[in-house]
Order: C-alpha cells, then structure tokens, then sequence
C-alpha cells in the first residue's frame, strides 16, 4: 500500500539489443534498440490498450522486494553520476529503485530526434549502503518511477512515483501535496480504483511558452510522457515541466475507457490535514498544528472566489461545488509562520500551494473535495478533482488540458480580501445559559480594501445557512492591525450538516472572498 510516509521517500516480453548511448548519458547506462516516438504513437498505444483486457502488472522478485522496508529503502541511492543527460543538460533525470511500497515496475523511456529508447534496469547504478541483499537482483527487475534534480548534484524538483502521483516542491524546496493523474471513484462505495504510469518517456524541453498569470515568457524544463492503465481506463499523458516562480506543470491527457467509470476524477490533488485553528481540539499532538493543506480555493464560472477551510470530519465526507467550467481551484497552505506549527523536522509552513487552471472549456461538473478521517499526518486523507457532469462511458474518450502551478499561493489572486484564519468555539456568552446549544465561528480576513476601512466605515459579515439559526452576528477591525474578523454563532435544528456561507460587504459591494464550511453537529467539545 501506498503510504504518505513511503511517498517522502522521494523527496518487456522481447529481449532488446543493448546500445550505449554517450550523448545521453555516461558509459553506466545501458539502452535498447530505438523505436519511433511521438505524442499521436502514444495516444494511440492508449487506445489499443483500452481496446483489450486488462493485464495486471507483472511484479517479480516478490520476496526479495518485500524485504526493502521504509528503513532499507532510505538506504539505497540512485548514482547521479550515472543520471540521463547527466552530463550538459540542466534537469537530468535519476530513477528510483523498487521496494516494499513500490512492487510493480515501470518502463523509463529516453526520446532525443523521434526515438526513444529503453533505460536499463542495473544494480550497478545503485548504491546500496547496508540493503546489499538488494544488489542482487536481476537484470529484468524494472524502476519504481523517476526524479529529476535542478541540475547535476542539486535537490530534486520534480518526481513521480507510485501509481499516478507527481509532485514539485514550489518555490521553497520543501515537498508536501501531490497531484495525481486521475481519480476514480473516488469517495464511492467500495474500493477506489488507483491507475498507474507503467511506462515514462523523458524529452529535454528548451525554450517554451509557459503561458503563466504575468504573460507568455521564454523557459527550459522537461517533458514526461506517461502511459497510465487501470482495470477501467488506459490513458496518455504529457506533461511539461518548467521552472517558473516554483513549478508549473502542463498537462494534457487523453483517456480512453475500457468499462463504465462511475466517477471521474480529473486534475486530482492529493493532500493531508489532521489538525488546525478550526478544529484544535482534535489534536492530540504538541505542534499548534499539522496539515500539508488548511483549505481549498475555488475561482467559479461566474467569477466568485470560494475559500473552504479543510476539516477531519467524523466519517468520509464528500462536498461538490456545482457549476461550470471553473477558472481554477486548488489546495493551498495560507499559514506560513512558523509558529503556527513549531516544527522544523518536516516544515509544514514550507509546503506548497497547488493551483489547476483548465485550459479550454470543461463544460458543465462539480469541483469535489473528498475528507477522509485521520488521527495521524502519516496519511493522505484529502483529494480535491473536477468531476464532469457527463459520466465516460466504455468505448469512450475524453481529453482535457490544464496548467498546474507548484508556488506558496495561488498565482491568480483575488482583489478582494482573503480569508486568512477560521476558528471555531463554544457559541454564546461565557456564563450564559445558551452557551451549550451553539457553535461560535470566528474568520478573519486580510487585504483588498480592509485595510483603508474603519469600524464606522459600515463593514458588515452577511452570514447563510441551509437550516438552522444564525445570530450574534459581527465584523470588527482587529486592534493594531489591517485585519478585520468576522464572528457569528450557529445554532442547529437537527443532527443533519449545514453548509454555512459568509463574507465581508459594505453597501452591497462584497470586500472579501466567500467563506464555506459544512458545520457537523458535535464537532466542537463541550464543557
């Protein structure tokens, strides 16, 4: 299984004629033969698949992989000596080793003028430290996926492996959400079904467009083509990576359906949250805080900015944003001080903010947030993904295009004020009696116009609920600061969630984005 703590570990049938290739590589790589490549062979390799029965993937050398644990896998080095394009390329790329947690291999292609050809599996381009029992695997024994450093000797910045996660570091260096390349059914009953990259085709990618918020501009990275399959799907990927204010990631993917697929997830984000200001009393842990993610950002159809704080509800909880083919959404980590976490082992005010932007037209779905419980940080148990409201049926094709940008926030920011804290208490007065029957939600917001508005200026937090009742309802500028909080209590008529709604507006003009959060009755201890 799939593990967040084995993720931070990052940070064929024919027999081939082997060819030494010093243009790619130094003289420790062994290739195949060449064959043709380009973006249409690759669709079409994903239609043929698709076409056929699914073949689950063959995993060989069960036991002597089981034996290369969390501990032994740390242990084990790619040589960057022997890297692809290790030598006179910017991003060359290094491959990781199987293990426990990475059983099934995949094929790592390398494509220089329309031909690719094969990297070869050799324990020679490891070293092994302690695991030696590892060096003896066979010739035919495949990588786990692969990374790519900013140059010969530096820390990576972009990796893929296991399944179809991909992640980049952002602007600080620090790793923390993962994308993924497709969800599904995801949240349904039953178990999700997770496809994998099983083949990679790398390309040096010099002088492109990156299309970014500021205007096109000229930069170098990388292209990966992936072959994604699964018992429902076969798809085909390219993905360019630049070095841009962190990272950004252009995807297309083409997918095609061998079975009904009951729910499509696209651009998937993949993240973790245990504990925050909103929910601090199901903390057990020391740290103030813990979370990859404290809240997902929506920028709708209709030009509205969503911000729903991230929560560890009781059970799995799945919540859609309906409409159109959004202008983006992501999960972002807004908290960046330190303090808010005390930790400096893993740096969660380090971690990135993911952003997708959908180029082109989606048509009509649901943005969906998926919170599963947890009661440790050694799990993902949040996904965030564009659901269509057209379900793929078998025989089917879908194809779509989007920008991921990897930066510590979002890359399209709201004029408006965003909301920067939300908490939640015991409603009421201290001492009165109604103190038990309600929920207090406190939000504060920072920017926009705030900080040019006093409290006469007629600031006011325009609060809704589904059901229930809404009272003491108040905005106040903080004392010294540009801040201004928003303070409402809740009451519920039933045991049913209630989705709240509130923002800051001033003589019908809204000052901020708008706050969402479901409100799960007894979330919030009582005394």
């Amino acid at each position: 299984m799939i593990t967040r703590r084995s993720l931070l570990l990052s940070g064929g049938a024919a027999a081939l004629t082997l060819s030494m290739l010093p243009s790619l590589a130094d003289a420790q790589l062994l290739y195949g033969s060449p064959a043709p490549f380009s973006w249409e062979t690759l669709q079409h390799k994903a239609k043929t698949l698709a076409e056929a029965p699914y073949q689950r993937p063959t995993i060989r050398n069960r036991d002597t992989l089981f034996r290369i644990d969390y501990d032994a896998y740390r242990q084990i080095r790619y040589k960057r000596e022997a890297a692809v394009w290790a030598k006179g390329a910017a991003y060359p790329v290094e491959l990781f080793h199987l293990g426990r947690f990475f059983m099934e291999p995949v094929r790592v292609f390398a494509v220089e003028s329309g031909e690719a050809r094969e990297v070869l599996y050799d324990s020679a381009l490891f070293d092994y430290g302690t695991t030696t029992f590892a060096s003896e695997l066979p010739g035919n024994t495949g990588f786990a996926g692969l990374r790519v450093p900013t140059s010969p000797g530096e820390p990576d910045w972009l990796s893929f492996l296991g399944a179809s996660y991909f992640r980049s570091p952002g602007e600080t260096g620090q790793y923390g959400l993962s994308a993924r390349g497709l969800a599904l059914d995801t949240g349904m009953p039953g178990p999700e079904e997770f496809p994998r990259f099983s083949q990679f085709w790398v390309e040096r990618l010099a002088n492109t467009e990156t299309g970014t918020e500021a205007g096109a501009k000229s930069a170098d990275g990388i292209t990966i083509y992936a072959l994604l399959e699964s018992k429902s799907v076969a798809g085909a990927y390219r993905i360019k990576a630049m070095r841009d204010k962190g990272t950004i990631t252009e995807v297309s993917a083409v997918i095609y359906a061998r079975d009904d697929v009951r729910r499509l997830g696209l651009a998937p984000l993949t993240s973790m949250f245990w504990y925050g200001k909103l929910n601090r009393a199901q903390a057990s842990d020391w740290r103030p805080e813990i979370h990859d993610s404290d809240g997902l950002a929506i920028w709708t159809h209709d030009g509205e900015h969503i911000w729903r704080p991230l929560g560890n509800p009781p059970m799995v909880k799945l919540s859609s944003f309906i409409g159109g083919s959004p202008k983006g959404f992501g999960l972002l980590q807004r908290e960046r001080h330190f303090e808010a976490y005390e930790d400096d082992g893993v740096f969660y005010n380090r971690r990135p903010s993911v952003w997708v932007e959908p180029l082109g037209d989606w048509g009509e779905g649901a943005v969906q947030l998926l919170e599963i419980p947890t009661d440790d940080e050694t799990r993902d148990n949040i996904v965030a993904f564009w659901n269509p409201k057209r379900p793929l049926r078998k025989g089917e094709r879908v194809a779509v295009d989007y920008r991921i940008y990897w930066r510590d926030t979002m890359p399209f920011p709201d004029s408006n004020a965003t909301v920067i804290a939300s908490r939640r208490g015991i409603g009421g007065q201290p001492g009165g009696l109604e103190r038990h029957k309600s929920t207090k939600y406190v939000i504060d917001f920072a920017g926009g116009k705030l900080g040019q508005l006093g409290n006469a200026d007629g600031v006011t937090l325009r609060v809704n609920a589904n059901r229930g009742h809404v009272d003491k309802v108040t905005a106040y500028r903080v004392v010294d600061s540009e801040r201004w909080r928003g303070i409402f209590d809740f009451t519920p008529d039933g045991k049913d969630a209630v989705d709240l709604r509130a923002y800051l507006e001033r003589n019908g003009e809204a000052l901020s984005e708008t706050w969402m959060f479901q409100h799960v009755v007894n979330a919030v201890k009582r005394s």
